[in-house]
């Protein structure tokens, strides 16, 4: 197992923690399947509102401009037609959803994958507390400069031992978002550069991916051995 160094938010260490290397080694680490948690991510986040309007609903006459037969000239229909300057647009794109299934275990997956790479690159930080009693912005700011936060941070709390100080304190920090573990995400961990979660959000959200990574081995052993 990893251990790994649990400090206070004055940037002193207070203890460790064990984590499980069936989540956080480095060899957990899947690019492709990162890529694909991305994609599907930023895929559901599109709005899909673009709209062109085709012929049905640009404005104009369903006059016949000139008899069918006779003139010499073209025939047309409608100034509303495609062919014409102001008509309307064939095959442009309409309202969709860009959003498609992905699945619960790939999903997992790339959550391990991108733990294991945050740790792997030094950017992930588990402090005993992530609660101050103020709740002032100015006190969190200097809390995640001790920590050595110089770009950008994802702060990971558990639900249970949210409170109302770390909501106040954080929301108002530029380049800081606060998330729960159990609505974490990989495009999270890779947007931002340093994760810092509380030790118990990393305990519950590690040992949740252990039992989904130990049911998977499972899984795979019992389908060798059938295929043996």
């Amino acid at each position: 197992m990893a251990k790994v160094d649990v400090v206070n938010l004055s940037g002193k260490k207070v203890g460790s923690v064990d984590l499980a290397d069936a989540v956080f080694a480095p060899e957990q680490v899947n690019e492709s399947l990162l890529w694909e948690a991305v994609k599907h991510y930023r895929a559901s986040q599109r709005q899909g509102t673009h709209a062109t309007k085709n012929r049905k609903l640009v404005a104009g006459s369903g006059k016949k401009l000139w008899k069918q037969k006779g003139t010499g000239r073209a025939r047309v229909g409608s100034v509303r037609s495609p062919l014409w300057r102001h008509g309307g647009t064939v095959h442009g794109p309409q309202p969709r959803s860009y959003d498609y299934p992905f699945p619960r275990k790939k999903l997992l997956g790339a959550l391990r994958s991108a733990l294991a790479a945050k740790l792997a690159d030094g950017k992930l930080v588990v402090v005993d507390s992530l609660e101050i009693k103020e709740g002032k912005t100015k006190l969190y700011f200097e809390a995640l400069s001790k920590l050595g936060v110089s770009r950008t941070a994802l702060l990971v709390e558990n639900s249970k031992t949210l409170g109302q100080g770390l909501l106040r304190g954080a929301r108002n920090l530029q380049g800081v978002e606060l998330v729960l573990n159990n609505e974490v995400h990989p495009y999270d961990l890779l947007r931002y550069d340093m994760a810092i979660f509380s030790r118990t959000a990393i305990e519950q959200l590690a040992e949740a991916l252990e039992k989904s990574a130990s049911k998977r081995a499972a899984g795979r052993k019992a389908a060798e051995k059938e295929a043996a």
